[in-house]
């Protein structure tokens, strides 16, 4: 279904709301101040101002109001290699967050769209989530989650984390299980009644190793997988479910910080290193193992010093 964006002042938009109001319907978008059909063609006016055409002769009926913001359709969209053909269609999309950092959990989550919920999302302002600073991303997430998407989030925290490590697991494998549990948690919500068009997954291996990393942990990987590099910046679907695993991140984050006592640095800088050092004086060494990867370099560099 093709669709065109546009934004009205506030004048037009009362304008524009009157206009449809005969044809509204009775369940709207939520932070939608209208949704109506005509012809074929279904409104949708934001709070924000903006108005969203979708179906028969979208286009025409866009231009009556304004100039496009934006026009996506199947025929339309420019082609990009290697994007799949069901990225504007309902589809789940996985992302994680928190591998790269020393202190943390690794947070996974998966997002089940529809093509009017993607649309919904971006309305809300979800994009990819590298782009946002953490208390955008906060506010944004807050409402993603009062919207009727289906989505699953997993935590993977310290203790746990280490413990599957000194076992033999790689990074890669605990991302593999994680990502195959929140989309299996997605699809059991949807409990067979929906046929998602596509699954996709950002892409952090070759798809063989994924699959070898599922069978590993004693799972049967799902068929029909996608996997891309930065999807989040093409499937809304994933940019969702990259904001919510940033979000359960930055929880965990603020609530380890509360239990050591000061605010625990992201990523695995030198400012980690003082930290690590810090927390062996206070709490000591065995106390790492509850709030960071231990087996990242910056264990050593701090004990060294």
């Amino acid at each position: 279904m093709g669709q065109t964006v546009i934004k009205l002042k506030p004048e037009e938009m009362k304008r524009l709301v009157n206009h449809y109001s005969p044809y509204r319907e009775s369940n709207k978008p939520p932070y939608s101040v209208l949704s109506a059909t005509l012809n074929g063609c279904k409104i949708t006016a934001y709070e924000s101002g903006k108005v969203m055409f979708q179906g028969a002769d979208h286009h025409k009926e866009a231009s009556k109001w304004g100039t496009s913001s934006k026009t996506n359709s199947k025929s339309a969209k420019t082609p990009t290699k290697n994007v799949p053909d069901f990225i504007n269609r309902d589809h789940i999309g996985s992302d994680e967050a928190g591998t790269g950092d020393y202190f943390g959990p690794i947070t996974v989550a998966a997002v089940y769209a529809t093509e009017r919920q993607q649309a919904l999302l971006r309305e809300l302002g979800v994009k990819d989530s590298k782009t946002m600073k953490d208390p955008t991303i906060k506010s944004i997430v807050k409402d993603i989650l009062k919207t009727d998407i289906v989505y699953s989030s997993l935590t993977l925290n310290n203790e746990k984390y280490n413990k599957l490590q000194r076992r033999g697991w790689s990074q890669g494998r605990m991302k593999a299980w994680m990502h195959h549990h929140a989309i299996k948690n997605v699809l059991n919500k949807l409990d067979g009644s929906i046929n998602p068009s596509g699954i996709l997954i950002d892409q952090f291996c070759k798809p063989e190793i994924f699959h070898n990393h599922v069978k590993a942990t004693g799972e049967t990987s799902h068929t029909g997988l996608t996997f891309m590099t930065k999807a989040e910046s093409y499937s809304t679907s994933v940019a969702a479910a990259s904001m919510i695993a940033r979000y359960r991140f930055i929880y965990e984050m603020n609530r380890l910080s509360k239990d050591v006592g000061f605010e625990l640095q992201k990523g695995a800088s030198k400012v980690v290193d003082q930290q690590i050092k810090r927390i062996i004086d206070i709490k000591g060494q065995n106390y790492l193992n509850q709030v960071a990867k231990v087996h990242f370099a910056n264990t050593q560099k701090a004990q060294a010093k």
